[in-house]
């Protein structure tokens, strides 16, 4: 049996998954963000007490925010800031004495969509996170690509206009900047629009007549379509998966599909752009596949 551990930014979820990917358990934690060894902790008393729950050892993948450095082994862009230049890896296979397997959350996103998700079938998938941020993971023939930098996938910080918004990263402009949920929300604001609404609300008022919500999601449309369309000319994967807040905006599928089309270089697309089949569970399904089923 596997565990897979999600650790999100406000809360951390531990499942037991057995060698069919049926969830047998499913528990949940606060993240302690701000306090490194408490993160650690959290993640040792989930595991341990999924364990006990099961009656068995388990091998064990983690799903966060950012990467290993391929220099150091310490982890790097990570949202969740404690865990920046630290040997998460390494301290977490010392307190739970074993060989644990982890990759970026959206690699983890990937994993799952492709092995039994929306992407089942498909040698190569894209799997795509927008809402608070905007990733990405490639998986190929079932199997992650992180690549030697263990950055693969991560189209959220290509820049697509120079003069844009500053993202946290310190460029201007970037994908994420610019086509996640809090690019959305600044975009209406700086439009005049409702300061009050999120993301959701905004795409549901563009469809109710609200002229600055329609403008404002036609801006978003064509960035999502320019953006989308640069890792189709690089990567011709056979489908791409959405996933995270945003993906729930229909409007995705057929008008930002017709969008990305414009802009690939091709004279049509043939790229499925597919929802997700299991939304929040994929992060977490995937940090236990990152082990096969088959393995011990």
């Amino acid at each position: 049996m596997r565990i897979g551990i999600d650790l999100g930014g406000t809360k951390t979820e531990g499942i037991v998954m057995d060698d069919s990917n049926r969830i047998l358990i499913r528990a949940r934690r606060p993240t302690p963000s701000h306090d490194y060894e408490d993160v650690l902790n959290t993640i040792q008393d989930l595991v341990l007490s999924l364990e006990q729950q099961v009656g068995a050892r388990c091998r064990v993948g983690i799903g966060l925010p950012g990467a290993l450095s391929a220099r150091s082994g310490n982890l790097k862009n990570a949202n969740t800031t404690c865990l920046n230049g630290k040997p998460v890896l390494a301290d977490l296979e010392n307190r739970l004495k074993r060989k644990i397997r982890m990759s970026n959350d959206a690699n983890c996103f990937a994993l799952s969509e492709a092995i039994d998700g929306a992407g089942l079938g498909y040698p190569v998938v894209f799997g795509v996170i927008m809402g608070t941020g905007v990733g990405g993971g490639i998986v190929f023939n079932g199997q992650v690509h992180q690549g030697p930098q263990w950055i693969a996938g991560e189209w959220g910080h290509n820049v697509l206009e120079a003069d844009g918004p500053v993202c946290y990263c310190g460029k201007r402009g970037c994908v994420e900047a610019l086509i996640s949920g809090p690019g959305l929300v600044r975009n209406y604001q700086s439009a005049g629009g409702d300061p009050q609404i999120d993301a959701q609300a905004i795409a549901a008022c563009a469809q109710t007549g609200d002229a600055i919500a329609e403008a404002v999601m036609q801006r978003f449309l064509d960035r999502f379509g320019r953006a989308l369309a640069m890792v189709i000319n690089i990567l011709d994967p056979h489908a791409i998966v959405l996933g995270g807040g945003l993906s729930n905006i229909t409007r995705l599928y057929g008008e930002g599909r017709a969008r990305v089309a414009k802009y690939v270089f091709n004279d049509e697309l043939l790229t499925p752009i597919l929802p997700n089949k299991f939304g929040d569970s994929s992060g977490v399904r995937g940090a236990a596949q990152l082990w096969r089923a088959d393995e011990n």
